[in-house]
This record gives structure tokens, sequence and C-alpha cells, in this order.
């Protein structure tokens, strides 16, 4: 995307603002998308409904994500990698077991290590106050970026020329593409009329970070217990983030608890192989659910990240599927310019439709088909789940063949995950 094509040169204008792409949801998945988009020449606005102050708050949270290998080149192929490298986790080991909370360590039915894979490893750990701000730093940086921190859309509408946005102060922004990068309740999803399909899970997820006595060695950790998986992610330091999920009923009741009774809890099912824990940031909790937008692209419109989809955490990648919407966009959206086309028409928009929807579906149906089959005490269940992790750590070729899963490798890749 190193030469804009001349179909940005077409500009809809406004007396009060103007722009030709415009990111309705300024969290990492707009963020980026404004920074691949801008790659290409459009002038891209970013609409944040949070405060700017709330975006560069830089305490610590708990919050941190897995970014796959294919993520980590794409956050490098935006210059942004730099600012964070410093900051991450390499994932150099993943460690997979099926057990009870209290029962001691059982053997490791499936052992990943990246140096079955030539191109490093597998993902990284980052923290979400590092990436957010490393992104609205780039953001600032970019002349062809404008960042409306603080400010609603209340009303959107679409004609043959274009869009217009409606926002809280009543200004209006006229642009001729918007993309709902707005989470799992997108109002740009709704207001579009853009149904979803999904459901509730019965559990809910246990979000914090733990310091601990010994270094974790760059091993992620996966424990699956019969109410659903304890992930247990190393961060820089010693320090690991830990994504528990619960019963929702029993997660309420842990929430609730104060931080020595809520370690008490968390021990038996952490275990003991990392020394002493204790809490190293805030704590909190969000239901768990899939929801899949039953279409990812309407008139002048497309949708990115969890405004398109909400996935189990089990895999670990709810972000980097979001990024790979991002690439993906980007991606169609700068082809059809290089090659003359509006790259806003219906047709340019199905071809990003017909990538991601397909592979998001997939991702959906695997992390809900192993919580089912992981998240209970079925005997024999168990024992047909650990046969096929067993079978699967002795044939190194399966073995491999899910590191790359892991690591984002298969598939279509967009130009941006695909390195250098």
């Amino acid at each position: 995307m190193d030469n804009p094509g001349t179909a940005f040169i077409l500009r809809c204008m406004n007396d009060e603002l103007d722009t030709d792409i415009a990111i309705v949801g300024g969290g990492l998945a707009g963020l980026s998308l404004a920074l691949a988009l801008s790659q290409a020449g459009p002038r891209v606005t970013v609409i944040d409904a949070q405060s700017l102050p709330a975006l560069r708050d830089n305490a610590f949270d708990g919050r941190s994500y897995a970014l796959a290998l294919t993520s980590v080149r794409m956050l490098r192929a935006l210059d942004v990698w730099s600012a964070v490298e410093g900051q991450a986790q390499p994932m150099r080991e993943i460690k997979v077991t099926d057990g009870h909370a209290g029962r001691g360590s059982a053997p490791w039915m499936l052992h990943f290590d990246h140096a079955e894979i030539e191109e490093g490893p597998m993902g990284h750990m980052i923290e979400d106050r590092h990436l957010r701000r490393a992104l609205l730093d780039a953001v600032a940086a970019r002349p062809g970026i404008t960042h409306l921190p603080d400010t609603l859309v209340t009303t959107q509408a679409t004609d043959a020329s274009g869009a217009v946005l409606t926002l809280a102060d009543g200004r209006t922004l006229r642009c001729r593409l918007m993309i709902g990068a707005d989470g799992r309740s997108s109002g740009t999803a709704t207001r579009a009329g853009i149904t979803r399909t999904g459901w509730d899970y019965p559990q809910t997820a246990l979000v914090c970070a733990i310091a601990h006595e010994e270094p974790h060695g760059g091993v992620a950790h996966q424990f699956f217990m019969p109410s659903g998986p304890l992930a247990i992610l190393p961060l820089s330091g010693n320090r690991s983030s830990i994504v528990w999920t619960e019963r929702t009923a029993l997660a309420q009741q842990i929430d609730a608890l104060d931080d020595a009774a809520y370690l008490q809890v968390l021990r038996p099912r952490f275990g003991d192989f990392l020394g002493e824990i204790s809490l190293a940031g805030a704590r909190y909790t969000y239901p768990l659910a899939l929801s899949l937008a039953d279409s990812f692209v309407a008139k002048r419109l497309a949708l990115v990240g969890d405004a398109a989809h909400r996935v189990h955490p089990i895999a670990g990648q709810g972000l980097n599927a979001g990024l790979r919407d991002v690439a993906a966009l980007a991606h169609v959206v700068g082809h059809a310019a290089r090659r003359g086309e509006d790259y806003t028409s219906a047709a340019v928009l199905q071809r990003y439709q017909q990538w991601r929807q397909f592979d998001t579906a997939a991702l959906a149906g695997a992390t809900d088909a192993f919580n089912r089959l992981f998240s209970n005490d079925n005997p024999l269940l168990r024992l047909g789940r650990d046969m096929g992790m067993g079978l699967v750590n002795a044939v190194p070729g399966l073995r491999r063949g899910f590191m790359r899963e892991a690591a984002g490798l298969t598939g279509d890749l967009p130009d941006l995950m695909r390195g250098a």
C-alpha cells in the first residue's frame, strides 16, 4: 500500500467537517484501522466516546492481550511495534492440561515450543495501557488522521454519494465510507439495521494480573477445569495475566470477595509452581457470549472487531480476529484504490465480507465446540479429549499445525500480516 490510489482524490465535503473514512470507535481495532487505511492516502476521522485522559491513563488495570505472531507483524508494519516491544513478553511455550482445582499438577497433555516453528515466538503478551498509548501516539503523529475523543454519534444516514454522521454536539460529518469499530453493542451496526446471531454462555470470565515469586520463563499455561478454562499468560517481569472462567453464579460470588479471599479461591486453581502469588492490578469480570453480526457490511459501511464478532476467550483469539479484520479491510480498500475502483462500492465491500465472515464463523464454531467439550466433568468426554490431546502432542506434524494456527500463520493472510 505504498502508492496511494487515485480513487482517494475524490473528497466528500461538508461545511463543518469532512473526511474520506469515518471510524466510529477508538479502541485498539479502530485506532489500528485508522493507521492502516491512512497508509494508502485517505483522510480518516476516528470518533471515540471516551475522553482523551481516560484513553491515555497509564495506570495498570490488569488488562492484557495475547498478540499472535501475525498481529505483531501488522503492528510492526504500522510503525507501532517498536514503541511497545520493550514492554512485550514473548510466549515461548504453551502448556495445556486437563484437571481439577486443588488436585495437584496433572501431567502435561499438550506442549507447544516455539523452537518447532521457524518464524519465532508464537506471540507476545502486551498490557492494554502500553498498546493503547502507542496507537494513540501513532495516530496523533499521522497528518491524515483526525481523532475526535469524547464524541458520540447519534444518527447516521447514507445516500448515493456518501454517509452523514450526526454527532451529539450537533455537528455533522460527511464521509465516503463509515466503519463500525464500536464494540460488542455496536450502535453503528444497530443503526444500520444489522442483526446478530448468538447466545450467552452460563460462564463469566474473571480477569486480573498476578505477581509471583518464581519466573515464568515465557511459558503460557491453559488449565481446563470442569467449570471452564484458566489461562495463565506471561507478562514482563514476574507477573502473569489471568483469564479465569467460572460458572456465572460462582463468578459473581468470587468477584464480591475482598482481595485476600479472592486469592484464597484462586490459589488451588493456580497451583504453587510459580511460588507465592499476589494481585498486581485491578480485577474485573465480563460475561461470556458468542455473537456474530449477520452481515459485516451494509451500504457504505463495514464492521470490524467486536462490532462484527464476539467469541469465547478459550483460544485467546478475540483481539487477533479483530486485527485480522483490520488488515483484511485495509488490504481490500488499498488494492481496490490502486485499480481505480470505488472502494466504497458494494462489490468491493463484499470482498471484505467474504474474506472475513467465513473465517470468523469457523473461529466461533471452534471456540464454542472446545468450550462445550472441555467445560464439563463427564468422564467419557474427559477420556476422549485427553486421548486427543495426547495424540496431537505425540505427532510432530499435528503439533506444528496447531502451533501455526495459534500464531495466525494459516489461511490467506492480508498484506499487513505477511511480514517482510
